[in-house]
């Protein structure tokens, strides 16, 4: 069947009080975002819902999308027909067909907004019903658990039906509880905080930080292909990919090897926080759970995080890896996450790692490097791009790197 537009139905934004309108407009933004590539599309808010009008678009191919907007509690594709019985009958039929596994039970709701048409509402919905039974079989009536409902709202501008509800991924608008930069390795863990903090209505982007040429193009192409993963949910994604070796090289020189992922990472949350302030970012998100690894005990986390005042967001701070693992396979993230190549951590992890690392300690050795110059210089070879679902970017295209020089 040929469907007209998709009924579109939101859940916590219609709490927002006074805030409803901000939330319906930005929940908007994302459908049309994520359908810009199909210029036919139309969506608009009438009576308090949205409609995507299709204009001859795929209803499967823009299923399969809003599935992935967050802030969307189900849809529903809708039929229109014009304000004459015969044809609502009909259509309610064909509708009621369409639903996989035929159903045992229905019932029909009508609501009549448009008063001047000439049967009221339950005039209509018996007449439908009794349509509906004349012309199936096996198929009755049950108005308290029905396995479907055919809904019809009777409009001056005509009939819109419906009978299949798809649930959607739920949560709040992407962009409604402000911007937030995400640090990105390449492994499982973060792109799963990133879909959690971006289901919480949390506009993302992401930062990177490799080791380019020592670590090879592929680690990087990954990063970028789960960025391309997680547009999905957006419509678009800022990346910021940030050369590292030469940190690595001076955490190498002067730090005990103990000491080497503590004083990584709290370079990663400097960095990362000047990032925040320039894109308007007010929290960092990352993928740490509790106890996981040897820097990401409570102490490692504690000295780690001294280094910055920006709120740092952990969506994953209580969850088990095979929970995590769970989740990246849903979202589609765990193919790339496990792709065989070493980021910058991995190369960097020593045999004996502190689990219990000082402050003072790490004070200590950063004293012996210039930490704002390294900062400074990583920033400014810092390579930026947007990436959408549509886009096929590689990583040769966006890293242009002077091999000898990160060789000396």
């Amino acid at each position: 069947m040929n469907y007209d537009s998709i009924l579109v139905r939101y859940g916590e934004i219609a709490l927002k009080g006074k805030n409803r309108y901000r939330f319906e407009d930005r929940l908007l933004q994302n459908i049309r975002n994520v359908l810009r590539d199909l210029p036919q599309i139309k969506v608009t808010k009438t009576f308090g819902r949205i409609y995507v009008e299709l204009h001859g678009a795929s209803h499967d191919v823009v299923i399969e999308r809003l599935k992935n907007v967050f802030g969307l509690v189900s849809f529903s594709p809708v039929k229109r027909t014009d304000l004459d019985v015969e044809d609502i009958k009909r259509t309610s039929l064909e509708l009621l067909q369409q639903v996989k596994p035929f159903p045992k039970t229905f019932k029909v709701e009508t609501k009549r907004p448009y008063k001047l048409f000439p049967l009221s509402s339950p005039e209509l919905t018996y007449e439908v019903g009794a349509y509906i039974l004349r012309n199936t079989e096996n198929l009755t009536v049950n108005v308290h658990q029905p396995d479907t409902v055919v809904n019809i709202e009777i409009r001056e501008e005509g009939v819109f039906i419906y009978s299949q509800t798809i649930p959607g991924v739920g949560g709040m608008p992407g962009g409604s509880s402000g911007k937030a930069l995400v640090l990105l390795s390449g492994g499982i863990d973060s792109p799963v905080a990133s879909w959690y903090a971006m289901k919480r209505g949390l506009q993302l982007e992401g930062i990177h930080f490799h080791t380019y040429p020592v670590t090879s193009e592929e680690s990087i192409q990954k990063v970028i292909d789960l960025v391309k993963v997680l547009s999905n949910y957006t419509g678009q994604f800022r990346l910021h990919l940030v050369p590292f070796l030469e940190i690595q090289k001076e955490i190498k020189k002067y730090s005990q090897e103990s000491y080497n992922i503590t004083i990584m990472r709290r370079m990663f949350l400097r960095i990362a926080e000047q990032f925040a302030k320039r894109q308007h970012a007010l929290a960092l998100v990352t993928g740490e759970s509790l106890g996981q690894v040897a820097s990401q005990t409570l102490e490692s986390m504690y000295t780690i995080n001294h280094v910055v005042r920006i709120p740092i967001l952990r969506p994953l701070i209580t969850m088990d890896k095979l929970d995590i693992i769970e989740v990246a396979r849903k979202i589609g993230t765990y193919e790339a996450s496990v792709r065989p190549f070493e980021d910058c951590c991995s190369l960097f992890v020593p045999k004996n790692p502190t689990t219990k690392p000082l402050v003072t300690r790490a004070e200590f050795i950063e004293q012996k490097m210039e930490v704002d110059k390294l900062i400074n210089d990583a920033i400014q070879r810092t390579r930026t791009i947007m990436i959408t679902p549509q886009d096929d970017v590689k990583a040769k295209d966006v890293i242009f790197t002077d091999m000898q020089e990160f060789m000396k």
